[in-house]
């Protein structure tokens, strides 16, 4: 029982940079922002804007403002710890520092189902977008190649799957090149969001915004719930830990910058969306951007957006592929995978069986399942992990108060201790489906891990074993021969 809570010793993260299991490190603060703006602002503005403006209303602008506050006290405490152990794996690493072996497979475990069913998902929404983009050229492409077999309507959808394997590949190639990538697709959704803000504010009609919180505060409340997961990425800035230059001064950087920028960037797109239309348009919308747009009659922007949701989604897709790998890594590196997990490519550096891996699962989920409401594990998944993040902060300042930081967290237990309330909180808010899956994904987890820590507990026992036969043969031998008489 004692070896399901040993903990990696935090000499041992600190002294990676010795082992031949190690990846280049080549990012700074800018790729950090710009990674971190490119998992962020995606699904979050081109859909899930309207689905709270339903339920917030104009003070949808809160809803965000509460969402931020709630990231910024994890932001923090991951600003902190990051600038403590700068090796890949993010939470999964923290928490085999703190809390142990069990703790930590059980974030992992999370980890590659909150990536998985987030890079999968979003690039069903990207392929929803190019089919349309596409059909408004005058190409069509047939429906039983645009939707999966569960729908009823099609084979496979093959937008979505090439687009994930055409990003497995890039990400193959390396982390620069990925993060070149990822830069051209931000500037470009970042150029379309800017030409909104300034198109959209010439339409404002103050009377959009009366009443300001037509459900009152439980609607603002619900709406905060709801686009938390318009946050979720400025985690996937501490999966790069191990690839980043001084990364003690620019992984807090990149993961408090890109928070900051995304949650401004929010708060404006949501007041002049709100005031272009009557929060109540948003309610059967997909596409809130897009039917802003329309509502208003400035329908030669829709296309530009429709290239700038194409973009922005790509780089989600991106970001969420970039992560598991480097997780995966980690836990093979700590023998809670098999070994060849760690391989890296002796040419890009990167872990490109990790890769190839996940690249595979995510096109078949994507190409072959319609996710619908499942997607809330992604939430859930990111809030139980936001939680482990904040125990260990607290641990590491009891246990390792001298230990040298970078960053500080300020107001210590304070905010770690908010930010475990605001995630429980926010849990409360998910539907009882969404608890009890995530409930059997924990328990297919803990089957996965003690059987394979029984088979490698085995497998050890059984060399070890032959080691010790091998030796008794060779006493045996010089027993019955002696060294003379093998002399002569």
């Amino acid at each position: 029982m004692r070896a399901l809570f040993k903990k990696k010793d935090i000499k041992e993260c600190l002294h990676c940079e010795n082992t031949e299991q190690k990846l280049k490190r080549s990012l700074g603060p800018f790729h950090l922002i710009i990674m971190g703006i490119g998992a962020i602002i995606g699904a979050g503005i081109f859909i899930v804007t309207g689905i709270a403006s339903a339920t917030s209303g104009p003070s949808l602008i809160i809803s965000f403002i509460i969402a931020a506050l709630a990231c910024g006290l994890t932001a923090l405490c991951y600003a902190e710890m990051a600038s403590i152990i700068s090796v890949t794996g993010g939470i999964y690493t923290y928490t085999q520092v703190t809390i142990g072996e069990i703790g930590a497979w059980i974030i992992g475990w999370v980890g590659i189902l909150q990536y998985v069913i987030a890079g999968s998902s979003v690039a069903i929404g990207w392929s929803s977008y190019v089919v349309g983009f596409l059909a408004s050229m005058g190409i069509v492409i047939p429906t039983m190649l645009t939707s999966s077999p569960l729908s009823g309507n099609g084979i496979i959808n093959l937008p979505a799957f090439l687009i994930i394997i055409a990003l497995s590949a890039v990400l193959i190639k390396g982390t620069q090149e990925s993060a070149r990538l990822n830069a051209f697709f931000v500037f470009i959704k970042l150029a379309v969001i800017l030409l909104f803000i300034v198109v959209g504010f010439n339409f404002i009609n103050p009377a959009n915004y009366h009443p300001f919180a037509p459900h009152g505060i439980p609607g603002i409340f619900q709406g905060a719930a709801m686009v938390f997961f318009a946050y979720i990425g400025f985690d996937t800035v501490a999966s790069a830990a191990e690839e980043t230059k001084n990364p003690q001064r620019a992984l807090p950087i990149g993961i408090i910058g890109s928070l900051a920028i995304c949650s401004l960037i929010y708060i404006v797109v949501a007041g002049v969306m709100n005031g272009m239309v009557n929060f109540s348009m948003f309610a059967h919308s997909e596409a809130p951007v897009m039917m802003a747009l329309q509502s208003v009659g400035a329908n030669w922007v829709t296309t530009i957006v429709t290239v700038g949701a194409i973009a922005g989604l790509t780089t989600v897709i991106l970001v969420n592929l970039f992560v598991v790998p480097r997780l995966i890594f980690a836990m093979s590196r700590d023998e809670l995978l098999p070994n060849r997990l760690t391989k890296v490519h002796s040419k890009f550096k990167s872990p490109a069986i990790s890769i190839i891996i996940i690249g595979i699962i995510s096109a078949f989920v994507s190409g072959f399942f319609p996710l619908g409401d499942i997607f809330e594990l992604v939430n859930i998944a990111a809030l139980s992990a936001f939680i482990f993040l904040a125990i260990s902060v607290l641990y590491l300042r009891k246990s390792h108060p001298d230990l040298p930081r970078k960053f500080r967290c300020p107001l210590v237990p304070a905010i770690p201790i908010a930010s475990i309330i605001a995630c429980v909180a926010l849990i409360s808010q998910l539907t009882i489906l969404t608890i009890e899956l995530f409930a059997i994904w924990l328990i297919l987890g803990l089957v996965v891990y003690f059987v394979y820590r029984n088979y490698k507990h085995s497998k050890k026992q059984g060399e070890s074993e032959a080691e010790f036969d091998e030796l008794d043969d060779a006493v045996v031998i010089s027993a019955v021969i002696p060294e003379n008489d093998s002399a002569k």
